[in-house]
């Protein structure tokens, strides 16, 4: 099987892509971007003539890392359905390290939760995994995907950021972002509904213009 070129370089997200979780997610990408790494996710193609099922297995196979978020597998309303996407696409790319030949037996991964021991009650089969919990707060997502990222053997020679500078570089980064698009004439819903991929595109050039 081909191994992509940026294989080594690539993260897979697994999430949920409702509008409140854009407040764990887009920080989460900045700090990929802000360490030379390649955040891919499912909305970052919108072609519908494709499978996405095919589209999700794509990723998995390109990225030798993974965020998967279990934070939204529960019912909230009466009547509501289990969000089961998540905990599928890990179990898809759990298979695909423990099944895999080289490299994909060397894939890495990260659980993030919002609460502790919640997953427990959907997903049990997986409580002997190390998850991270976040408490849906930002700054708590920064801090556990920095750790994990610097923890990594591999990654041994990156700048030595903290969590604290990154919240900060962050917290700069999006009054830049909102003034730049501003002033081009974005309304707030435009910068709202920004994509992914121009937002990638967006912390890449600040990254590379402010902070090397």
């Amino acid at each position: 099987m081909l191994v992509p070129s940026n294989f080594c370089k690539s993260v897979f997200i697994n999430c949920p892509f409702d509008k409140k979780y854009k407040e764990i997610l887009h920080p989460i990408i900045y700090c990929l971007v802000r360490f030379g790494l390649e955040p891919r996710i499912a909305s970052e193609r919108n072609d519908s003539g494709e499978f996405r099922l095919e589209k999700i297995w794509e990723l998995i196979r390109s990225s030798k890392y993974s965020i998967h978020d279990l934070s939204r597998c529960q019912s909230i309303e009466p009547g509501e359905i289990f969000r089961m996407n998540m905990p599928f696409e890990l179990g898809m790319d759990y298979g695909c390290r423990k099944f895999g030949v080289a490299p994909f037996d060397q894939k890495v991964f990260v659980v993030l939760e919002e609460r502790k021991y919640r997953y427990i009650e959907a997903l049990s089969d997986i409580a002997g995994l190390d998850i991270q919990f976040h408490k849906g707060d930002y700054e708590i997502a920064i801090r556990k995907i920095r750790n994990w990222i610097m923890e990594k053997e591999e990654f041994v020679d990156f700048e030595l950021l903290g969590a604290t500078k990154l919240k900060s570089e962050y917290e700069e980064f999006l009054t830049w972002h909102y003034e730049k698009l501003q002033n081009a004439g974005f309304s707030d819903h435009d910068i709202t509904d920004y994509g992914i991929n121009e937002l990638i595109d967006s912390m890449t050039k600040w990254v590379n213009s402010f902070c090397r």
